[in-house]
């Protein structure tokens, strides 16, 4: 499976329910009241009725999954998802669904101990203690591996070179 694929599977049924749903209360609106009622659309050929029609349907469903897609991953994500939710439908020029995607949290990881939620930059589970990822042994920050020292505290991680200091020989 894809990412993407993977990524759709978090809207619920009920939502993609929801926008054929709207889909076709969009389409049937706009086939048998605006077109009927407008003198210039009615002489259109049919194809070209019904492909006014579809479009702006597709464009409301698509922004409905879009809203339920924000609420489940930020659910997902340990987010306020009420609060991105509200802010995706009511900010206007879909600029809530942008900083949505521009201010998300990071994927909750598992402990492999006991299988508590944190954040993925979390170097210690919260719930058990067990060491998550590789750790500062001064000031038990996050590193990574393959570096020399610590950037918060300056302690040395392992096979470090001493400090270079500018002290005059002799």
């Amino acid at each position: 499976m894809t990412r993407f694929s993977d990524e759709l599977r978090i809207i619920p049924r009920f939502c993609w329910v929801l926008a054929v749903v709207v889909w076709v209360c969009v389409f049937f609106m706009l086939m048998f009241v605006a077109v009927p009622g407008d003198a210039k659309m009615r002489v259109w050929p049919l194809a070209g009725q019904v492909a006014f029609c579809i479009w702006p349907g597709i464009l409301v469903g698509i922004f409905v999954l879009l809203i339920c897609y924000i609420n489940a991953d930020a659910r997902r994500r340990g987010m306020r998802h009420v609060m991105w939710t509200l802010l995706a439908i009511f900010v206007p020029n879909s600029i809530g669904i942008i900083l949505y995607f521009v201010f998300r949290d990071p994927l909750l990881a598992r402990c492999p101990k006991c299988g508590t939620q944190g954040r993925a930059n979390f170097a210690f589970c919260p719930q058990c203690g067990t060491q998550l990822a590789p750790a500062c042994p001064g000031c038990k920050r996050n590193v990574e591996s393959g570096w020399q020292r610590c950037p918060y505290c300056g302690t040395g991680l392992g096979t470090a070179p001493p400090l270079a200091t500018n002290q005059p020989n002799g």
